[in-house]
């Protein structure tokens, strides 16, 4: 299929923070610095029920294998729970991760061999939700003002990131991402993540809950 691809343009909407809700703020804020990934979220505490997948992984884009295992090794060590372990594959080299208090990490290269040494950086932060209809789902957020920046038709999306948006939305189908990412499809109660915007509140067609940035109690892990 071929991929489509967009400028982007001035947008109503941008995603501006990502807010996971945890029951234990503080060990998630430890994690998240561990990790090293915690400038890209915010933690604040929260009682409501999840099982299962929840529908969503936050994907880390880096420069090659060894900053991969770098990064899997510190969310390992911090007490993660390998749900694919780093390996090769058709689209590079990338492992799954879950963190303890239950969101799933992929981190990810389209590198197969290191071209250099490893870093901690990143180049890229993904919010990857899963979805039931993309090209409906896209259209909801195109109507809302995002621009697409990458579509392949009805199987996958990806916004353009805002200036101040330190991550890139995108959607796949629900049930790919599931398989992707080494988890059973099934899952209910909370998405346990709120999007901060530069809109007013509402919730998307699949239950992803946003909240205008300012009013988010949030705390910087």
């Amino acid at each position: 299929m071929v991929m489509t691809n967009t400028t982007a343009t001035a947008a109503d909407l941008s995603l501006t923070s990502v807010t996971l809700e945890v029951a234990d703020v503080e060990a998630a804020d430890r994690f998240y610095r561990a990790f090293g990934v915690n400038e890209y979220v915010h933690t604040r505490a929260s009682e409501a029920h999840s099982s299962g997948f929840r529908g969503f992984t936050l994907a880390l884009t880096v420069s090659g294998p060894a900053t991969v295992d770098g990064f899997f090794r510190a969310a390992v060590d911090a007490g993660a729970t390998v749900l694919k372990p780093a390996v090769k594959g058709f689209w590079g080299y990338s492992g799954v991760v879950q963190a303890p208090d239950g969101t799933i990490w992929k981190i990810a290269t389209s590198e197969k061999k290191d071209n250099g040494p490893a870093t901690r950086e990143v180049d890229d932060v993904v919010l990857l939700i899963g979805v039931e209809d993309v090209k409906a789902t896209r259209q909801f957020y195109v109507d809302r003002g995002l621009s697409v920046a990458k579509s392949f038709g009805g199987k996958y999306a990806e916004f353009a990131a805002g200036r101040y948006s330190p991550v890139k939305l995108a959607l796949y189908k629900r049930r790919a991402l599931a398989k992707d990412l080494g988890v059973p499809v099934d899952g209910t109660g909370s998405h346990r993540i709120v999007l901060g915007g530069t809109t007013d509140t509402f919730t998307d067609p699949d239950g992803f809950a946003w909240e205008a940035a300012a009013s988010l109690a949030t705390t910087p892990s």
